[in-house]
């Protein structure tokens, strides 16, 4: 548990850093590209993302879940990374005409060829990055996931302010993987294999072709609202929704990145020794929604704060499609880490067959709420989230063998927590609507006053997260003593 406990530390450390970098970019960038440009970069960023999914082909999950890791699997892994990494930059280059042809947007094909250099240099880092990952070493990583970041804001912030419009976001990501794979390539533990190598390959891509599904399908689900706003409506429209969506990608960056990096070798840690990962996912479920659900809850009831002070007055039509999408992302939230447990098991058949099913439910959802614009999107949105979360339990109840009563037990202390800490903001907003006058007093009060009173609901409550918060002070503390006796 100690080694968790310091996974997690390094985890949410470099997700904090990543996040306030993130706001400090998109606090300036919002307010210099358009809706238009904006939508532009989410369209082409939506096929990148999808290529990069194909690009991992599940090598990564391979080698955190492997048994007996060997220098063979690891130039066998390298091998496939780079031959199918390679393969999307060349197809991501080659379609981008298409694609902006398709959406009636030219910048959309200049991104896109940008974007298409990044598939020739992450094999390069990947292997290393999946090897720290499978060891639950996550300083390094922090460290690399760090200087990126700075890099990728300061090249973005540059280019917006000497108006290179949509592709100041699409030169950032660049220098973001170029710092990534050079630090990864550096910071490579002596004596770890450095070429590729064929012994090996057809055990990754047995796995891979399934693995990689699950991510596909996944990245399928999560880029469809882009994909097929931006054809059907318009590039401002998905530039709307991409904001409405903003808020919520602040959670996912500060909670969900920093804890489901961390899933996959816990769970098959605890594999490996208990022979299921049905505690670690149990405990990973009550954390996240203890968490998460109140941070949701309280970034609904103030999204018109939230958007107001990250992206300014000319986004407040994305302020009711925000609620909603909070709400759905609530709801995913309880079995978010399901795959991660099947991976776990080396069960990436039946990941991949939910993955599909629900993906699949986003699109048709979708699909079939879009004619009642942004709104009934968003609906069919949420809609999918409460489909996709039964069928996750369904599928857990089959390989992880997950009860209905496990699931209610972890999750009663979360609701809990979330309808007292959300019900006063909740009644003051609806006796003082939030509007230009208030706020920042509203959104700023609301946070500090929710924030302290989830920290006293979470020790009544004597949840296994605050034993985790003193433990996690006690060591601060003891360190930062021990730094000032040093200095002193």
């Amino acid at each position: 548990m100690k080694t968790v406990r310091s996974s997690l530390a390094y985890s949410v450390a470099g997700n904090y850093a990543a996040l306030v970098l993130q706001l400090v970019g998109t606090v300036i960038i919002a307010r210099i590209l358009t809706p238009e440009e904006t939508g532009v970069f989410a369209v082409a960023a939506v096929f990148a993302a999808l290529a990069s999914t194909f690009r991992d082909f599940g090598v990564g999950e391979f080698l955190i879940q492997e048994r007996e890791l060997s220098d063979d699997t690891i130039r066998a892994s390298l091998l496939v990374n780079i031959t199918v990494s390679w393969m999307m930059a060349v197809l991501l280059f080659c379609l981008a005409p298409a694609a902006a042809s398709f959406y009636r947007s030219p910048g959309v094909s200049d991104v896109m060829r940008v974007q298409s250099v990044n598939f020739l240099l992450i094999p390069f880092g990947a292997v290393t990055m999946a090897w720290f990952r499978r060891e639950m070493n996550f300083k390094p990583i922090f460290i690399i996931g760090l200087l990126a970041n700075i890099a990728s804001t300061v090249v973005g912030i540059v280019l917006a302010l000497k108006d290179f419009g949509f592709m100041s976001l699409a030169w950032a990501s660049l220098a973001g993987v170029v710092v990534t794979v050079g630090t990864s390539v550096c910071m490579r533990p002596g004596g770890f294999p450095r070429w590729p190598g064929f012994k090996g390959v057809r055990r990754v891509v047995q796995f891979g072709k399934f693995a990689s599904g699950i991510y596909i399908f996944g990245q399928i689900g999560r880029g469809a609202p882009e994909m097929i706003i931006g054809r059907a409506q318009n590039m401002a429209d998905v530039g709307m929704f991409n904001r409405a969506y903003g808020i919520v990608e602040i959670f996912n960056r500060v909670i969900v990145r920093s804890i489901l990096p961390v899933c996959l070798p816990y769970f098959a840690k605890e594999a490996r020794e208990e022979g299921t990962p049905r505690r670690a996912l149990l405990t990973t479920i009550s954390y996240l929604t203890v968490i998460g659900w109140p941070c949701l809850a309280f970034l609904g009831v103030a999204a018109y704060s939230a958007i107001r002070l990250m992206y300014g007055p000319q986004w407040m039509e994305a302020v009711p499609f925000a609620k909603i999408l909070c709400a759905a992302t609530a709801i995913e939230l309880i079995f978010y880490p399901a795959t991660e447990a099947m991976l776990a098991l080396g069960r990436a058949r039946e990941g991949n067959q939910l993955q599909i099913v629900i993906q699949s439910a986003r699109i048709i959802g979708l699909l079939a709420t879009l004619r009642f614009g942004l709104a009934g999107a968003c609906w069919g949105l949420l809609g999918a989230s409460v489909f996709g979360t039964l069928v996750s339990y369904l599928y857990l109840t089959r390989t992880v063998s997950v009860s209905l009563l496990d699931v209610v037990g972890a999750l009663w202390p979360s609701l809990q927590l979330t309808l007292v800490v959300v019900i006063p903001l909740l009644a003051l907003v609806n006796w003082m609507p939030i509007d230009e006058s208030n706020y920042l007093p509203i959104g700023a009060g609301g946070a500090v006053f929710c924030g302290v009173l989830w920290i006293g609901v979470l020790r009544f409550l004597s949840h296994p997260l605050w034993s985790e918060i003193k433990q996690a002070a006690g060591t601060s503390r003891r360190t930062v003593l021990a730094l000032i006796g040093r200095g002193g």
